[in-house]
């Protein structure tokens, strides 16, 4: 009888929407603290970050391969990554022990690259953001030992600060494979600040291989007098050409990206190892994300046009709500939630155009099977007020308290930016064409207690 092999081990975390590390499994926390990290503060393995820092900014769950420097050696992980309500689940799994990279001898004649000046100097990494090359002489200006950092993780050296956004550039650069400046860090045991910028390096088979960077000393003097005052955000415009462009540029490469993924996660061209497939799922997941934002500004660039219109027609609403919900019928049922539709008989004649009422319907419905909770119902019911014909739209999620009822009918208005959602769009596009059409749309919430969003349309007789 052949021996089974043994599941490799699966080491759980969790970080917070403030991208803090709030707790961790035995295996993943002794990793994280050999790379310099703790609880309560940032990652210090920089592909986990990464692939956390992925998740949270798409909202959806990230998985893949990754390597990561531990102590003198490397280890090959399988990461993946889900937000939710209370920031990011992490699973590390894999373990598996690799060569680890070696400085050549004679590599000081690599020292000619270095920047004759105390404030600037260069350093390397390699693809799993081990140090590769430090100037001497800038270890001894700056009190660090370069010999013994090599092959060090990069983060043992630096110790780096979150943006004015709360992101790390470095990290966005290691996810996307890209230049990056402007990432503050402080030379770990020396109260020196400096800034880092670096390139990708790029291997002869095209892989990415590391970055080849800059640091430069931060004068805390010069830059309290350089720092400008900061100008009040100026609010993006979106005109109709750049909807149009947006919308021809990016809709079609994204629609053949998703589907060759969804190809390659069904494995409609033979067998694919399960985390493959898993992987290609989270590129057809990212891709739909992506294609939603794009449909988004599109809408956006169209209904700021001040000569934007609808075409307003005799519609069924009740009809309406009907194919909303059985378009969404998916998605619930993958949540775990439930959707009570209009019975077949029921009828609210009102005026509007049938692809933007849908439009709104399948935002507000969707966005409460987004809130509900596993096992939870969401009520789509009908009513007349007047000269009115209204659909309500009802969950069991937290709610939403009185001061934050209208941020989220504004243009990008989140309540949690940090929380897993969509782009702050959905609800202003809606509510501008509910009223294009002679409508609104109203909400009625408190903390804990579901919401409740209304659609109102102008009622017509049979």
């Amino acid at each position: 009888m052949n021996a089974i092999e043994p599941r490799p081990p699966i080491a759980m975390g969790r970080v917070g929407p403030d991208g803090l590390l709030v707790d961790a499994e035995a295996r993943l926390a002794d990793l994280n603290a050999r790379a310099g990290g703790k609880l309560g503060a940032p990652i210090a393995v920089p592909p986990i970050a990464a692939i956390a820092r992925l998740a949270q900014r798409l909202g959806i769950a990230v998985s893949r391969n990754v390597v990561a420097a531990d102590g003198e050696d490397d280890i090959d992980l399988w990461v993946r990554a889900e937000p939710d309500a209370d920031g990011v689940r992490l699973e590390v799994s894999g373990w598996r022990p690799r060569a680890a990279w070696r400085a050549p001898d004679g590599d000081a004649a690599r020292e000619d690259d270095f920047l004759r000046a105390e404030t600037d100097w260069l350093w390397e990494t390699d693809a799993a953001m081990r140090i590769t090359h430090l100037p001497f002489e800038a270890g001894q200006l700056n009190g660090f030992d370069p010999v013994a950092m090599l092959g060090q993780p990069l983060t043992l050296l630096f110790a780096l600060e979150a943006d004015g956004a709360g992101t790390l550039p470095i990290l966005a650069a290691a996810v996307e494979q890209a230049r990056f400046d402007g990432q503050v860090a402080e030379l770990r045991g020396t109260g020196q600040r400096v800034r880092l910028s670096a390139s990708p390096r790029i291997d002869a088979q095209g892989r990415f291989a590391g970055f080849s960077g800059a640091a430069t000393r931060i004068d805390p003097a010069k830059e309290a007098e350089a720092a400008p005052v900061p100008a009040p955000a100026a609010e993006p415009e979106f005109t109709s050409e750049f909807g149009q462009r947006l919308d021809k540029a990016l809709r079609a490469p994204l629609a053949r990206i998703i589907a060759n993924a969804d190809s390659i996660s069904a494995r409609v061209d033979g067998p694919l190892r399960d985390d493959y497939a898993e992987y290609a799922l989270d590129i057809a997941n990212a891709g739909r994300h992506l294609l939603s934002l794009v449909g988004d500004l599109a809408d956006l660039s169209a209904i700021e046009r001040e000569d934007f219109t609808v075409e307003l027609e005799p519609i069924d609403l009740a009809d309406v709500a009907r194919r909303a919900a059985g378009l969404l019928a998916v998605r619930a049922s993958e949540a775990d939630v439930r959707i009570e539709k209009p019975r077949a008989d029921e009828r609210m004649p009102v005026t509007g155009e049938f692809r933007r009422v849908l439009q709104i319907m399948v935002n507000l419905i969707g966005n409460a099977v987004r809130y509900s909770p596993p096992g939870g119902w969401v009520w789509v019911r009908l009513e007349r007020e007047g000269a009115l014909g209204c659909v309500i739209v009802a969950d069991q999620g937290k709610g939403i308290a009185d001061a934050d009822q209208a941020k989220i009918f504004e243009k990008f208005g989140r309540v949690d930016p940090a929380e897993p959602g969509g782009s702050g769009l959905g609800l202003y596009i809606a509510r501008r064409l509910a009223r294009a059409m002679g409508g609104d749309i109203l909400v009625d919430s408190a903390p804990d207690q579901g919401a409740r969003f209304v659609l109102t349309l102008p009622s017509r007789e049979d």
